[in-house]
């Protein structure tokens, strides 16, 4: 018993350790692609207020002007700094599902193989962009609503969870969530009307499930109007899509259906081999569709032992989980469909956001032996929930033993950005923008550079 309960405990420690070991192996100091548009907007003079307090402050994720002050002012603008920190929040993330799991009593098999896809580096386009450092810490910030409504459904909450429950949307939302809001937001509403629903399908009277109802209410307001407020700083945002289609939605769907269901199947396809592995397994655009298919099957039959074995009266975030990664799918494909490209949504960026609902699914077969009380279904389902988690850490693996190969190369890559920016007045246009990776203007990439430079940050510290 204490050698699992160190299990529990420790993995999520030695996850960490791992994805520092990758940092280690595949990145440098380097500013270039997204930090160029960063530098240009919020530096040198990180503390001034005119660049905090704009009309859409709330869409720019307000943490990040706090993490920027502390990086500027103690590690000289570091990318690595804001690399750690978001392997930092994936950790979190893996402290908060491992406290779930081991109040479960969910056995070490279905644990273990949740955590090592939750340190995958399928998502390795992530962990090498220190820019998006603040999406794992709201990673870590959904699950830890979604532990705490889980319990509140339950019926079990600790001391505070019921003002967690008002206050968590307000500080998620406007202050780390950034425009992952839109799903988290959708799920937490999707939670309280679905209980709200039970409440009153199993009760005998309104009246006895008045003040429950007022709570569930109350919860699904309080989920809603920090939404309404992001909605309301985002229609402030002037939005450049580079290389986007001038067509509409309703057109391109009518002109060219296919590329949406292949778009969409293909990333389902992701969560299972990585954008980059993908390819040079799956030779036809076919393969990876069916791929595709075959995740969303699995989607589909986790949902149906939710429902036909009542799983949610044990726990309610198997199906949370399962609804927020169907919806980062749609998400994506609706928010992406405009650069007519089926391999960007199968992009690592994505990953964090896919693997979600695959989380969903694992939870849903650890929690099966409870509720599955005859012999011959029990052996069928516990079979088939073998094999599908078998499918996924079998091409996670395969992802992460060719990133880690790739990763000296990555890293190549960067030191020799790193010397073309000390010599940056050298290149032309053209180099500039082949090197750096940005292709909004060379003179934003000089006078990025030389806001570096000038203040001795990044690359040009002594």
């Amino acid at each position: 018993m204490k050698i699992k309960r160190w299990i529990y405990d420790w993995v999520p420690l030695i996850g960490i350790l791992f994805c520092f070991l990758y940092l280690n192996r595949a990145v440098i100091d380097v500013a270039y692609t997204d930090y160029i548009r960063l530098i240009n907007a919020y530096l040198p003079d990180v503390w001034n207020p005119q660049k905090f307090f704009v009309a859409d402050v709330l869409t720019r994720i307000p943490l990040n002007y706090v993490e920027r002050i502390v990086n500027v002012t103690f590690f000289g603008y570091n990318t690595v700094v804001e690399m750690a920190l978001g392997v930092l929040g994936l950790g979190a993330s893996a402290w908060v599902l491992a406290s779930y799991c081991k109040k479960q009593q969910f056995s070490l098999g279905w644990y273990l193989s949740l955590m090592f896809l939750l340190f995958g580096l399928n998502k390795w386009e992530m962990l090498t962009n220190g820019t998006g450092w603040v999406h794992f810490a709201a990673f870590a910030c959904f699950y830890y609503h979604y532990t705490v409504l889980d319990r509140v459904y339950r019926q079990e909450a600790r001391p505070h969870d019921k003002l967690r429950m008002c206050l968590l949307p307000f500080a998620i939302t406007l202050g780390v969530a950034g425009p992952y809001c839109a799903v988290y937001s959708a799920v937490l509403i999707l939670a309280c009307l679905w209980t709200m629903g039970l409440r009153l399908q199993r009760a005998k009277s309104f009246r006895a499930v008045r003040t429950q109802l007022g709570e569930w209410l109350l919860y699904l307001l309080c989920a809603l109007l920090p939404l309404l407020l992001y909605m309301w700083s985002n229609a402030h945002t002037v939005e450049e899509h580079a290389g986007a289609v001038d067509a509409s939605l309703v057109d391109t769907l009518l002109e060219q259906p296919l590329f949406f269901v292949q778009f969409f199947f293909s990333s389902f396809a992701s969560t299972v081999l990585g954008d980059e592995c993908i390819r040079q397994i799956c030779q036809e655009d076919g393969q990876i569709v069916l791929l595709g298919v075959f995740v969303v099957a699995c989607y589909v039959f986790a949902l149906v032992l939710n429902l036909r074995y009542r799983l949610y009266e044990r726990t309610l975030l198997p199906l949370l989980l399962l609804a927020a990664g169907g919806m980062n799918h749609v998400l994506i494909l609706l928010s992406r469909w405009i650069f007519m490209n089926v391999d960007y949504g199968m992009s690592s960026r994505y990953a964090l956001q896919f693997q979600v609902g695959i989380f969903g699914i694992l939870l849903t077969f650890a929690c099966l032996k409870e509720r599955v009380r005859k012999t011959v279904p029990r052996r069928v389902l516990f079979g088939v929930a073998v094999c599908i988690t078998a499918v996924f850490l079998a091409g996670n693996s395969y992802t992460g033993w060719k990133e880690w190969e790739k990763a000296p190369y990555r890293k190549n890559n960067l030191i020799e950005k790193r010397e073309a920016a000390l010599r940056y007045e050298e290149w032309s246009d053209e180099e500039l923008e082949t090197i750096f990776q940005y292709k909004k203007g060379p003179e934003q990439i000089r006078r990025a550079l030389g806001i570096l430079k000038e203040n001795h940050w990044n690359v040009f510290r002594e």
